[in-house]
Order: C-alpha cells, then sequence, then structure tokens
C-alpha cells in the first residue's frame, strides 16, 4: 500500500529495484548450477550403469513372488479360515456375556408371569419393582426390554382392577356371613358369661341361700341344667372353628392393602374400604319390618351388627392404618343410635312379656359381645331401663287378665277344707294364720274366697317375672331390690286395683260377693307385709335400709274396700227401690188395712237376712250399710208420700202408709245389726213419724204454735212438706165429699184445713223471704 500510496514514480521505481533484484539471483543460481554441474553428470553416468542390473533384480523379484505367492496360497487360506474363526469365537463371547445380562430380566419376567398366573400379586409387584430398578437398566438397549417397559404399567393395573375385584367379593360374602360371625362371638361371649357365672356361683357357697325355697330350688336346678348344657356343648364343639378370623378369609384385604400401598394408592383404598363399609353398615342397621314379631328377628338383627363390628375390629388390630380407632367409634357412635332408635320402636310393638324378656336377653348378649370387643355400651344399658317399663306394661297387661280370670272363677264363699293336708295346701299357698280357727276341728271353712291364695300366688310370680328382667343388667342389689318393689306396687295399686274397682261394679256381683270382696281384701291386705319380706330374701336387702321402697298394697284394698263398701250401700239402696216401686197403695182408700203392706214386709224380711250376711263384715261397715239402707228408705218413703204425680191422699191411706212406717220402726228398734247406741237407728225415721204424728192426731195448733222453738213436738217436721201433703188431703177430700157442704162436720173441717193450708203459705213465703 506503501508502494501504491507514496509519490506517483514510486511504483516504477519499486519494479527497476524488483528487476535488479531478479537479475542478481539469476546471476547466483548460475554460478551454482555451475559449481555443481560436474556432480551430476557424475550421478547419471552411475544410474545408467546400474539400470541393467535393476532391469535383472526386477526380473527375479518378480519370479521370487510370484514363486511366493504360489506357495502362499493355502496359508492365505487357513489365515483367512482362522480370522473367521476367532471373530466367530469373539462374537459368541459377546453374545454369551449380553445373554448372561438378559437371562435375569427373563427369569424374572417368567417368574412374573407364573406369580400372575397363580393369583400371587403382591408378590409379581416386589417382582416388577426389581425388574425396574436393578435388571432391566441393565439391558435397555434392546427392544425387548421396552417392550417389557411398556408392558409393566399395565400390569399394575390388571393387579389393580383384580384385587379390587376380589375385594368386592369379599365384602359381598362379609355381608352375607356377617349373621353367622356375630352369631358365633355372641355364643362365645354368652359361654364365657356363663363359665364366669359358674366360677362366681362356685367361690360363694352362700349365694342365694335366703332365697324362698321353692323357687330357690327351681332356679337352682335350671341354672345346672343350663350350665350343663353349655359345657356340653362346650365339649361337643371343642374343636369347632369359631373366631371370625377363621370363619371369615381375610387375605383380599391384606392384598388389596399391600398392593395399593406399593403402587403409593393407599389413601385411595383406605376411603373406598370405608365409604363401602358404611354403605354394608348403613343396609346392615336397616331392621325388616316384621322383626318385633318373633325373637330370631332380633337374633338376626344383632348377629349381623354384632359380625360387621368384629370384622371391623379384626381389621383394625391386623392392619395399620386402613381402620383407626376413630374411625371405629365414630361408625360404632352412628350405630348405636340408630340401633337404639330400631329396638324402641320395635320393642313399642312387643305385647308379649316373654318376647320382650328375649329381647331383653338378647340386647345383654349383644351389649356383652361388643363390650368385648372394646365398645362402649352404658347407653344399651340406659335402653333396658326405657325397655323395662314396657316389660312391666305388659306384665301388668298380662297379669290384669289373670286376675280377671281369677276373679270370674271365683264362687266368694269362704274356702271349705276337710282335713289337715288341705289345710296344709292353702296354707303352703297363702300366709294365713288364725289361732281361734286353728282350735276348731276338721272340717272347717277358711274365711277368705279362693281368689285370695290365687292372686297371691299370681303376685309372687309377677315378682319372679320381674326379676327375670333386672338380672345380667350388672345392677347392685338394692337396684333391683327397688325396681322389683316399683314394679310389685304398680301391680298392687293399679293393675290390681282397677280389676277389683271393674269387679266391684259389674251387675252380677251382689251383696253377698261384695261382702267376701271386703273380706278378701282384708287378708290380702295383711299379706302385703309377707310380699315385702319376700322380695327381701330374693334380693338380700333388709327392709330396714333407709332407701328401702314400701309396698303399697295398704291403700289399694283399703280404696277396694271403701269402694265395695259404697258399692254395697248403692245396691242396697237399689233393692230398696225395687221394692218400692212394686208398692200398689190405694191412695183414696177409705179405711187401712190394719196391716203393713206385703212389698214393703217382703223388703224388711230382705234387709234382715241381708244383715245377718254382713257377721263378717267390719263393725261399722254393717252399720253403716244398715244406716244408709233405713235413711235411703225412709227418705224412699216419703218421696212417694210428696210425689208430684200424686194429686190426692185420703186419711185411710194415711192410716196405712202410718202401719208401714211402725213396722219400719220396729224393724230398726230390733237391732238387725248390733253396735247401735239407744234409739240411733230408729232416728232415720224421726222425719217420717214426727209427720204422720201430726196428721194422724191432727195437732195443728200445737205445731203452729211450737213451730220454730227447739222444744217443739214436730220440730223435724218442714212446713212446705206439711203444706204439700195438706194440700193433697184438702183435694181429695173436695172430690171424695161431694155433700160435705151440707154436713156441718165436714164443712168445720175443710175450713179448719183452708186455715191451716194459709197458715203453712205463709209460714213458707216467710222462709223463703228470709232466705
Amino acid at each position: 500500500r506503501s508502494v501504491y500510496d507514496d509519490q506517483p514514480n514510486a511504483h516504477q521505481k519499486f519494479m527497476e529495484k524488483l528487476d535488479a533484484c531478479i537479475r542478481n539471483h539469476d546471476r547466483e543460481i548460475e554460478k551454482m548450477c555451475n559449481f555443481h554441474h560436474q556432480g551430476f553428470v557424475d550421478a547419471i553416468t552411475e544410474l545408467l550403469k546400474v539400470r541393467a542390473d535393476a532391469e535383472k533384480l526386477k526380473v527375479q523379484v518378480t519370479d521370487t513372488n510370484r514363486r511366493l505367492q504360489d506357495a502362499g496360497k493355502e496359508v492365505i487360506a487357513q489365515t483367512e479360515e482362522i480370522i473367521r474363526c476367532r471373530v466367530q469365537q469373539r462374537n459368541i463371547t459377546t453374545v454369551v456375556e449380553k445373554l448372561q445380562l438378559c437371562l435375569p430380566v427373563l427369569e424374572m419376567y417368567s417368574k412374573l408371569k407364573e406369580q400372575m398366573s397363580v393369583k400371587r400379586y403382591y408378590s409379581a409387584l416386589k417382582t416388577m419393582e426389581q425388574l425396574e430398578n436393578l435388571y432391566l437398566p441393565r439391558v435397555s438397549q434392546y427392544r425387548f426390554c421396552q417392550i417389557m417397559m411398556e408392558n409393566l404399567p399395565k400390569l399394575r393395573e390388571e393387579i389393580k382392577e383384580i384385587s379390587m375385584s376380589d375385594l368386592k367379593d369379599f365384602l359381598e360374602s362379609i355381608r352375607k356371613h356377617s349373621d353367622r360371625i356375630g352369631e358365633t362371638a355372641m355364643k362365645q361371649a354368652q359361654q364365657q358369661k356363663t363359665f364366669s357365672t359358674a366360677l362366681q356361683k362356685q367361690n360363694n357357697v352362700n349365694y342365694g341361700r335366703n332365697m324362698h325355697l321353692g323357687k330357690n330350688r327351681i332356679l337352682e336346678s335350671k341354672n345346672e341344667i343350663t350350665l350343663k348344657r353349655t359345657f356340653e356343648d362346650e365339649d361337643e364343639h371343642e374343636e369347632e372353628v369359631l373366631t371370625a378370623q377363621d370363619l371369615v378369609d381375610f387375605s383380599p384385604v391384606y392384598r388389596c392393602l399391600h398392593i395399593y400401598s406399593v403402587l403409593g394408592d393407599g389413601e385411595i383404598f383406605e376411603n373406598y374400604y370405608r365409604k363401602q363399609r358404611r354403605k354394608q353398615a348403613r343396609l346392615v342397621l336397616q331392621p325388616q319390618s316384621s322383626m318385633h314379631e318373633t325373637v330370631e328377628g332380633y337374633r338376626r338383627y344383632f348377629s349381623q351388627i354384632v359380625g360387621f363390628f368384629v370384622v371391623e375390629d379384626h381389621i383394625l388390630h391386623v392392619t395399620q392404618g386402613l381402620v383407626t380407632r376413630t374411625y371405629t367409634d365414630e361408625l360404632w357412635n352412628m350405630a348405636l343410635s340408630k340401633i337404639i332408635a330400631v329396638l324402641r320402636t320395635h320393642s313399642s310393638y312387643c305385647s308379649d312379656p316373654d318376647l320382650v324378656l328375649e329381647l331383653k336377653n338378647l340386647i345383654v348378649v349383644f351389649a356383652d359381645t361388643l363390650q368385648g370387643y372394646g365398645f362402649p355400651v352404658n347407653r344399651l344399658f340406659d335402653l333396658l331401663f326405657e325397655i323395662r317399663d314396657q316389660y312391666n306394661e305388659t306384665l301388668l297387661k298380662k297379669w290384669s287378665g289373670l286376675f280377671r280370670d281369677i276373679f270370674e272363677a271365683d264362687n266368694y264363699s269362704p274356702i271349705p277344707v276337710a282335713n289337715e293336708e288341705e289345710y296344709r295346701i292353702v296354707i303352703s299357698k297363702f300366709p294365713f294364720q288364725d289361732p281361734e280357727l286353728d282350735k276348731q276341728s276338721f272340717p272347717k271353712k277358711l274365711p277368705m274366697s279362693q281368689s285370695v291364695p290365687q292372686i297371691y300366688m299370681q303376685v309372687k310370680e309377677f315378682i319372679y317375672a320381674s326379676l327375670k328382667f333386672s338380672e345380667s343388667l350388672h345392677r347392685s342389689s338394692t337396684e333391683i331390690d327397688d325396681m322389683l318393689r316399683k314394679s310389685t306396687n304398680l301391680l298392687l295399686t293399679r293393675t290390681l286395683s282397677s280389676c277389683l274397682q271393674n269387679l266391684i261394679k259389674k251387675p252380677h256381683i251382689g251383696l253377698t260377693e261384695l261382702v267376701q270382696i271386703i273380706i278378701n281384701t282384708t287378708h290380702l291386705e295383711q299379706a302385703c307385709k309377707y310380699l315385702e319380706d319376700f322380695i327381701s330374701n330374693i334380693t338380700n336387702i333388709s327392709q330396714l335400709t333407709v332407701h328401702t321402697a314400701r309396698l303399697y298394697g295398704l291403700s289399694t284394698f283399703k280404696d277396694a274396700r271403701h269402694a265395695a263398701e259404697g258399692e254395697i250401700y248403692t245396691k242396697l239402696n237399689q233393692k230398696i227401690d225395687e221394692f218400692i216401686q212394686i208398692a200398689d197403695y190405694d191412695w183414696t182408700m177409705s179405711e187401712s188395712d190394719g196391716r203393713a203392706s206385703g212389698y214393703l214386709m217382703d223388703l224388711i224380711n230382705f234387709l234382715r237376712s241381708t244383715f245377718q250376711v254382713f257377721t263378717h263384715l267390719p263393725g261399722k261397715v254393717a252399720q253403716t250399710a244398715c244406716m244408709s239402707a233405713c235413711q235411703h228408705l225412709s227418705m224412699s218413703l216419703m218421696q212417694m208420700l210428696l210425689d208430684s204425680e200424686l194429686k190426692q191422699i185420703s186419711m185411710g191411706a194415711i192410716q196405712q202408709f202410718n202401719l208401714d212406717v211402725i213396722q219400719c220402726e220396729l224393724f230398726a228398734s230390733s237391732e238387725p245389726v248390733p253396735g247401735f247406741q239407744g234409739d240411733t237407728l230408729q232416728l232415720a225415721f224421726i222425719d217420717l213419724r214426727q209427720l204422720l204424728d201430726l196428721f194422724m192426731v191432727w195437732d195443728w195448733s200445737t205445731y203452729l204454735a211450737d213451730y220454730g222453738q227447739a222444744t217443739s213436738k214436730y220440730l223435724r217436721v218442714n212446713p212446705s212438706t206439711a203444706l204439700t201433703l195438706l194440700e193433697k188431703m184438702k183435694d181429695s177430700s173436695k172430690k171424695n165429699n161431694i155433700f160435705a157442704q151440707f154436713r156441718k162436720n165436714d164443712r168445720d173441717k175443710q175450713k179448719l184445713i183452708e186455715t191451716v193450708v194459709k197458715q203453712l203459705r205463709s209460714l213458707v213465703n216467710g222462709m223463703s223471704q228470709h232466705t
């Protein structure tokens, strides 16, 4: 660039200098060639000399090469064979090495297929894991390994599907066989409880010593028979498989759990299992509509529930995390609420006490079984107290029918005993003591009727029936004693009292029967203390205990007696009314018959015979009945005189009526029932007597003059009563004495009657104004 960039002639100068330099170099080359020319010529001369020798050597070498090639053909062939064999050997060695790497993979894959075919899925998953992590990475460049790698996820899904299918089959099977599992578990719990009870009784030699002798022997013999049968059944089935683990194959659950855990889906499996079991729990807890009709319905229902929770408890203890205690407790609380609601509903339909008792026994076994598996069952025992009340109600209904049958079959006559043996039979059923009766010779009669010992025995049977429900409730003797006394009180105060009240009101029960009922209730009331002793002997609780309840039978029988007494008074009055209704007075008769009316004499005779029956009654009852009858008779006779439909009464009718009242007074004075003081009974007819005396002697001046004074002879005569009767006599006098106005005496009498009527009306009006 400097050549071109410099002065304009710089290029020419450069080319001139370059040509000069070239000429200098040519001269030097020429000098060098001239210097070496001779040596070159000598070399060429020598080469020309060796040309002939070189040609000879070439011919010889060619010939030698030809002959060597001919001689080495076989060697070359052998060498090539050796080379080929060496290459083959090297390839074989390489193949063997590669096969040694592939064989374990193939063996493991074959093993995997075999495990799949025999359904060893958990082992198959382990084999897959080894293939993926250990063997396949060594030979991953081969195509069959790629195929294997692609098949392994499909095999895992297949294993998941198969294991899930097995689990579903297991869940279906366990739902069908849960009742068998539960039944077995309940039998085991019952046998264990029976065995423990037997040991306890053997250790406590004084157990039940104070129980009632006859019944105690029956109960002990029953317990011995039951225990013997239980032990015989245990011996007979000693080798029988009875555990839930042996009754059910849980391997599908284990396999599925392990498979899903290995595949990392353990939580999915747990959620699925719990969801399905919750659904099954709801199905198990759903009762049949007719479950309450038979005990087998309840037994199957309880067996299914027990079987369900026995399986869950087993799963809880043999698996880790599939179910938890919190989950089982939550499930049990849900189930317990449903069970209690179902039992409340269905047990309310049970009207048979035997069925209710069997239901109670099933609930106790059910509760004891689940309690043995760690589930809380206090709410079930609380429910049993509700069912106990219902059981008592069914017992009360049953015993109400028994009492009615006893009362219907009773003849309401004292019990005749012909000899000592019959007497012992009666007192063995009823605690009767009467030293005076013991002194009498046979044959003799006990004061109560046949229904009394029967009722007493039925009350004891009721106590035993009530006791059956209290057993196995895990309650103290004091609580059982209290329950027995309360239920017995209900029997006496409600059921027996109602039966007695209905019996007393029945039309066919006459006065004789009512008297016997009063006597019966007296003896039943006296027997209440023996019932209290009977309960104390059963429960071993002394009556001196502060919290011991008392039987209310005293009030029950007192109320029944009062009702019977009232019914006696009512029936007596009704009988009197029947006699009064057949009275046939001729109220216009001119003169009396001179003797009392026939209906009244029949009535008095009836009263005499009736009051003779009352000799067995307490004195006050008989006296009250007699006084009530006399007062009702007096009132009925008074109403007969004052009847508004009776318009006229003659003097002869008054005289006839007076004769009848005299017979009533004679009856009252004859002391039909002992114990009346003075003329107390006659005072029942004092109103009638003073009224009739007033009309018989026609002493109106005395009556009107002394009216209102305490010393009045006719103090019991009411002015309105006298006025009513006098007006009827006035009307009768007018009608019967047509010509009375022509006879001076009759005219005077008529005027007197009118005058007295006016005065009586003024008295009545004055009394009303004062009032």
